[in-house]
């Protein structure tokens, strides 16, 4: 009795070991949760919080940041099509053409109209001062 194995509706008996790999990696990766999020550090200094954002490929006017109730929220969106044709050949792979990306970050106790943000390489820093009233309200729930 034979049996007809393909997973994924391929036969991997027939593939060379880099085409195994490649394709098992993109089945693996590409089940997982997108990958384009914003990788962010986060400092607290005595008086301040220090933020630094990774955002490649983006420029200063694609990128948006706000502060609103307690949250920093940092946006971007980048279309990078090309609009060039290349007449003698044909585009055999295109990843570059839109991203965009968002996070939220809870920050407590902010002075709101001292935030100060600089982009440079890449980087977004901001700078965010704490108030003169760093409690955090206690609320006793029954």
């Amino acid at each position: 009795m034979a049996y007809d194995l393909k997973p994924f509706g391929k036969d991997y008996f027939d593939m060379t070991a880099s085409e195994l790999f490649r394709d098992f990696g993109r089945q693996i990766f590409s089940n997982l949760p997108d990958q384009k999020t914003i990788k962010t550090d986060i400092n607290e200094k005595e008086d301040r919080y220090e933020l630094k954002a990774e955002l490649p490929g983006f420029s200063k006017d694609q990128i948006d940041i706000s502060y609103e109730n307690g949250m920093l929220i940092i946006s971007g969106e980048n279309n990078q099509v090309n609009e060039e044709k290349d007449n003698e050949g044909k585009v055999i792979q295109k990843e570059r053409s839109y991203s965009n990306v968002k996070r939220m970050y809870s920050l407590n106790n902010i002075d709101e109209d001292n935030i100060e943000a600089k982009f440079e390489d890449g980087i977004l820093s901001v700078d965010l001062p704490k108030t003169e009233n760093n409690q955090r309200k206690v609320i006793d729930i029954k």
